[in-house]
């Protein structure tokens, strides 16, 4: 693949997963809101996807190391990886109670979180685990954090 490609792919899926998981786990704990959820995943799906599309395009070009067909193709790629993925936490939440949603939520972005974190481990040198374990240690950690904040809100706005 790429290297353009490549970083527009992970770049996009990380974020996605990161963000989206961040803010589903952070809504559900202080609405409880299938609704606010679901509004929250597509504001996450096309602005979040737009800023980050934007961010690596502006990133690139000010390396100033790669053509124009390189930049454009990271900004394509960060844009459809973060769109196309962050939508695919909507169907738990179309198919699932709202609790059972969020669980299977996490799993499914922890997952995904892992193979991209195998697949970038695998080509550099140390250890794979290391990598794949840092990834996943952040990734909880936002969850984590963005949880307690939504129940900080719920007992001090409700």
């Amino acid at each position: 693949m790429k290297h353009s490609m490549k970083q527009g792919l992970c770049f996009g899926l990380t974020s996605a997963i990161i963000t989206t998981l961040g803010l589903m786990v952070g809504l559900h704990s202080f609405s409880g809101s299938e609704l606010v959820i679901i509004g929250g995943i597509l504001t996450i799906a096309i602005a979040d996807a737009f800023s980050d599309a934007l961010g690596i395009h502006v990133s690139e070009e000010a390396e100033n190391v790669h053509t124009s067909k390189e930049i454009w193709e990271s900004t394509i790629a960060t844009f459809l990886a973060k769109f196309l993925f962050a939508l695919t936490f909507m169907v738990p939440i179309l198919v699932f109670d709202l609790s059972t949603a969020i669980m299977v939520s996490v799993v499914w972005g922890l997952c995904i979180l892992a193979i991209i974190s195998y697949a970038i481990a695998k080509d550099e040198p140390g250890s794979m685990w290391k990598v794949i374990v840092e990834h996943l240690a952040i990734a909880l950690i936002v969850m984590v954090v963005i949880h307690y904040i939504g129940d900080w809100i719920s007992e001090t706005y409700t």
